[in-house]
């Protein structure tokens, strides 16, 4: 086997594999569900993740791919039929009955049907400019729910479809905030998702509409600050929501202007990363002290850009993915609050930016992201390997600028997390993901 075939191989899972023989063999989904005693969801689930990681788009193409690098075997039978006679005339195949080439000419439009459905394609459409800062709706498809036994759940659909905003988890709540409504517009609305009744309801509307935002917890207060305001202008205002009151305040501005940037609380202080000021993006780490209503200055980013995530696991706080206008990353960088330095980590499986992420249970979780097209699967990373590996995605499409959030039922759960929002490539979605790394928990009550 060359090196190339081996590469390839160690891309995929040994289930991977063996649904990808499988497929060569021209057996369908519910036939490969049948014969590996999954779901036919679960099969889907697969071939999305195979035909990202060895960039094909159909079965076919999986097929012609496996042959060519060797992990499928050919019967010496089939080579031999398949072989350019080197000698005698050729033979001539008499026509097929018309209702053989009824259906075939059938086929072969089904097939070119399927294709203009699922071919991905880039995000940029429409009369507009484009911008990294708001969104064009463009000809991608839509998303579409993985369903079956998948690890994620559907929960009630937030009452305004937004991408761009802050997601953050208080007590049994999650509160959306700000984001962009539509292509060019900015909101300031906020929206309680009541984790156990599974319904949204209405909170005090920020009083500066942002976009490009992201909020933390901090004394029991949702901090929310900078942004992208309805002018296309960045913003140094920091504002605090209290979820017991349903109020706004106002805390120190930031040093300057800026949005798109990273955000993660540790040890009772908000760090602030990167993001843009609309004429660059910027590799500034800043750091708030609610005791005394200031920002500081920190060790910046070895690797400057915007549109990243972060979240805080064990004594760090990891940037992960990112934006710059041009390109996405891949980068993992991790901060060290208690030494202001900086430490790499291994990259993402593709560029990621205007991903969510999360820590749950010692591990992250990266989901969405895809700036030029959709991403068939998210990653989780462990810390204890310092690697990422696939999961599934709850959306078969383009989806990024959502928003997650992680929620403990009580101090003996594991956790799950939960995703919102976000943009489709033709418009700003409602959907409410939950996802559950360890779908059956046993509680142990302290005695």
């Amino acid at each position: 086997m060359s090196e190339e075939q081996s590469n390839g191989l160690t891309q995929l899972s040994d289930r991977e594999l063996e649904i990808l023989r499988l497929v060569a063999t021209g057996a369908s989904n519910k036939q490969i569900a049948q014969k590996l005693a999954l779901s036919v969801n679960t099969v889907k689930v697969h071939l999305r993740n195979i035909f990202a990681k060895i960039g094909v788009q159909s079965r076919t193409e999986a097929t012609m791919h496996a042959v060519r690098q060797g992990w499928v075997e050919v019967p010496p039978e089939a080579r031999e039929a398949a072989a350019e006679p080197l000698l005698g005339p050729p033979v001539v195949e008499p026509p097929l009955p018309w209702p053989q080439r009824i259906a075939l000419v059938i086929a072969i439009a089904l097939v070119i049907a399927g294709l203009g459905v699922t071919w991905p394609r880039p995000t940029a459409a429409g009369n507009g400019v484009r911008s990294e800062f708001s969104d064009l709706p463009g000809p991608n498809v839509a998303a579409l729910a993985a369903g079956g036994d998948s690890r994620w759940q559907a929960g009630a659909q937030m009452p305004t479809p937004r991408g761009r905003l802050a997601l953050v988890a208080w007590l049994d709540k999650l509160y959306a905030i700000g984001g962009s409504t539509s292509p060019g517009g900015v909101t300031g609305a906020v929206e309680a998702y009541d984790v156990v009744k599974n319904v949204w309801s209405p909170g005090a509307s920020k009083p500066t509409p942002v976009a490009n935002v992201l909020g933390v917890v901090l004394n029991g207060k949702i901090m929310v600050p900078g942004g992208y305001t309805f002018n296309g202008t960045p913003t140094n205002v920091v504002e605090w929501y209290d979820p017991e009151a349903d109020a706004w305040s106002n805390r120190a501005a930031l040093p300057s202007p800026v949005f798109a940037y990273a955000l993660a609380a540790y040890d009772g202080k908000a760090y602030l990363f990167g993001g843009t000021n609309g004429r660059g993006y910027l590799g500034q780490s800043l750091v708030y002290d609610p005791a005394t209503d200031r920002w500081a200055s920190r060790a910046p980013m070895p690797t400057p850009r915007g549109f990243a995530a972060a979240a805080t696991l064990d004594q760090a706080i990891y940037v992960v993915g990112g934006y710059d206008g041009r390109r996405e990353f891949e980068t993992c960088e991790r901060y060290l609050p208690d030494r202001d330095a900086w430490e790499s980590c291994a990259p993402l499986q593709v560029g990621r930016g205007g991903l969510g992420l999360v820590s749950v249970a010692g591990r992250l979780y990266a989901v969405g992201g895809g700036w030029s097209g959709y991403l068939a699967f998210g990653e989780r990373y462990d810390p204890k390997v310092n690697a990422w590996s696939p999961i599934e995605t709850p959306l078969a499409g383009e989806w990024r600028n959502l928003a997650m959030a992680s929620h403990r039922a009580n101090l003996y759960a594991v956790g799950d997390l939960y995703a919102v929002g976000g943009w489709s490539g033709q418009s700003y979605l409602a959907v409410t993901e939950k996802y559950s790394p360890f779908p059956f928990q046993i509680f142990m009550p302290s005695p």
